[in-house]
């Protein structure tokens, strides 16, 4: 069985897609997404139906990221939804539009996808050698015990090994090199799709990495190929 995590997809269906032709899902694998399916790309409704389809098949471990906190917070709380729109919201309410002439509300936006992103959606997941969270984690907690802001904001710069030995396999901090970033004992795969990068496929077990691009491109690397030596940046 194939344990494969992909990396911030933000609405990027087209990268998606492609991303998903490349790995060729077999009924024995297992996919876990980090988070960040909203915002700032075009197509975040046309993520959410995917995953919601894939959801249906029992492979899929989706996670969420702090976009969809954003997004949930938007809901909840009216003030805060001017700050969700200038952080990627706009494009995520157009892609839920009834017509190209329409602007989209909150209201557009169906059950069954609140649903999804509020119930189906979890806060981390770990298998016996490896966890996965959308942002990183307190070094020294159990992940049952970790803060929301370590799990969904803070960003990978100077992750510490994990108190369990077990490696985080991690996206939210964008690579604007469109290159994923090893530790070793931490991974990350967020490679900033929706600007000029790649979104990324990583198989934790083997090592093996698919990107795909908006441009329908595809490309193929090995996670050792990725050590520290590559910039982090924000």
């Amino acid at each position: 069985m194939r344990i494969l995590a992909i990396g911030d997809i933000h609405g990027c269906s087209q990268a998606f897609d492609t991303l998903m032709e490349a790995i060729k899902l077999q009924p024995t694998d297992r996919l876990i997404t980090l988070g960040d399916y909203v915002d700032r790309g075009p197509d975040s409704k046309g993520i959410i139906d995917r995953l919601i389809g894939l959801n249906y098949t029992g492979q899929l471990v989706a996670l969420r990221g702090n976009h969809e906190i954003m997004m949930l917070d938007a809901d909840r709380y009216p003030h805060r939804l001017e700050g969700w729109l200038a952080c990627g919201g706009r494009e995520t309410l157009a892609s839920y539009a009834p017509s190209s002439k329409k602007k989209g509300k909150l209201n557009d936006i169906p059950d069954e996808h609140w649903n999804f992103i509020t119930n189906i959606c979890q806060d981390w997941w770990e298998t016996k050698e490896h966890f996965f969270v959308h942002a990183n984690v307190n070094p020294h907690k159990p992940l049952s015990q970790q803060s929301s802001h370590d799990l969904f904001w803070t960003r990978f710069y100077h992750a510490q090994p994990h108190y369990s030995g077990k490696t985080m396999i991690c996206g939210h901090t964008s690579q604007k090199s469109g290159q994923p970033i090893s530790l070793g004992y931490a991974i990350c795969i967020d490679t900033w799709v929706y600007g000029k990068g790649w979104l990324t496929c990583l198989d934790v077990n083997s090592g093996q990495i698919w990107q795909a691009n908006q441009k329908g491109e595809q490309r193929t690397a090995w996670i050792e190929e990725f050590s520290t030596y590559c910039a982090i940046s924000s």
